[in-house]
């Protein structure tokens, strides 16, 4: 049975989003929701978001590693846009008040430099097109209730996307094997974890090659320019203000960011 009122839980989540409200998990009132039905609402809340003058610079997976997969009990990333009105430079002020329950993530990104189009995409033809890696954190934030999603919850919310911080420093790809590329994340100057890229489905470029094969169902290229939020390299941090992040990355540098109310 397709989802209900596809529109109507577009504009629910729209709404969360805009008045920083949480709202009940969709698979609250129907638990048989799934990944297609949550792809149909992100679809819909993303031409409402669109038309308000935002734009697209490229996409995050989620899911990408193996804790996170069996913790909702799937066995695929999932995607969400990244939104121009969401990133924020190394070094930024990032206020609380614009979220609903935010979490920090440090992950690579890769920012293309050619085209790069599915459905028979390759890792390889993910290193030719990508321009290089970067220091970045991602934001996650839930406009559902305690975090208490499923999958269906999860994609239709943009992939629970809050906001970036991404490294101006781009690193060419001949310089560096991603899946090697160490992390230290530090709150305050006092470690909180450490990761590696190889965490992203065994190879940040495997998260590139999968979601230039998952947009090419609906005729979606990965351009020039884009940057692909590869995932969490370990689990989400919930933040507090005075707080301070800052993720060190072998070869790539750091990346920081101050939490104000």
């Amino acid at each position: 049975m397709s989802i209900t009122d596809v529109a109507g839980k577009a504009k629910a989540l729209y709404d969360a989003r805009r008045n920083r409200v949480a709202i009940a998990p969709f698979t609250d009132a129907d638990p048989a929701l799934g990944i297609g039905d949550g792809y149909a609402v992100q679809s819909e809340l993303v031409k409402l978001i669109l038309a308000d003058g935002d734009r697209i610079v490229g996409y995050k997976a989620g899911l990408t590693s193996r804790p996170m997969q069996a913790l909702l009990g799937v066995d695929q990333p999932d995607f969400g846009p990244v939104l121009a009105s969401t990133v924020y430079k190394d070094g930024d002020e990032v206020s609380l008040s614009r979220f609903i329950q935010p979490k920090i993530e440090a992950e690579i990104v890769l920012v293309l430099g050619a085209e790069l189009r599915g459905p028979d995409a390759t890792v390889d033809d993910a290193r030719a097109a990508v321009q290089g890696a970067s220091a970045a954190m991602e934001i996650v934030d839930s406009r559902f209730a305690d975090w208490r999603i499923k999958l269906c919850d999860t994609v239709a919310d943009l992939a629970s996307n809050g906001a970036v911080v991404i490294s101006e420093t781009v690193l060419p790809l001949a310089d560096v094997d991603p899946r090697l590329i160490g992390m230290v994340l530090t709150r305050n100057g006092a470690l909180v974890d450490t990761g590696a890229g190889a965490a992203a489905l065994g190879n940040p470029l495997a998260v590139v090659a999968w979601l230039a094969n998952t947009l090419a169902g609906d005729g979606i290229a990965l351009e020039p320019g884009h940057v692909v939020m590869t995932g969490a390299l370990h689990a989400a941090v919930p933040m507090a203000p005075g707080e301070r992040y800052l993720a060190e990355f072998d070869r790539l540098g750091s990346v920081g960011v101050d939490v104000v109310e």
